[in-house]
């Protein structure tokens, strides 16, 4: 079987096309076998005042196409802009080798592993911001 598994928490919510789902009161494990559905954990969303550096910001604009907000034709420009000028910020061989997969996917349409991989890159953000303000 293909498709995108999630293991969730006991009342743990994900937004899917657009509807809140919340899980029971146990563990539980979902395959989403449609291709194309818009999935977004309501845990790892991010709230728009929390949007203030570059990387967070790139993650926005995914999470908007999956939550229903913009278009994947509105999302594609500013995703590509996005990661081509982190690209330039973070071009060690892990956040480069990182963008390139993001920006295939959102290429592809895949925007929630478009997310998933920006994602991975805040921390990186973060500790450059750290190092940067001390």
């Amino acid at each position: 079987m293909s498709g995108l598994v999630l293991k969730l928490s006991p009342k743990e919510r994900l937004l899917i096309n657009g509807a809140v789902l919340e899980n029971g009161p146990r563990r539980s494990r979902l395959s989403v076998v449609t291709p194309n559905a818009n999935i977004l954990r309501l845990k790892d969303a991010l709230h728009p005042e929390d949007t203030k550096t570059p990387v967070r910001r790139v993650c926005y604009i995914a999470q908007l196409v999956l939550s229903g907000d913009i278009t994947r034709q509105q999302a594609l420009p500013q995703l590509t802009l996005g990661i081509s000028q982190l690209k330039q910020v973070l071009p060690s061989g892990r956040c480069f080798e990182a963008l390139n997969t993001a920006h295939e996917a959102a290429q592809a349409g895949q925007f929630y592993q478009c997310l998933k991989v920006l994602r991975q890159l805040i921390s990186v953000e973060d500790t450059l911001l750290a190092s940067v303000g001390t």
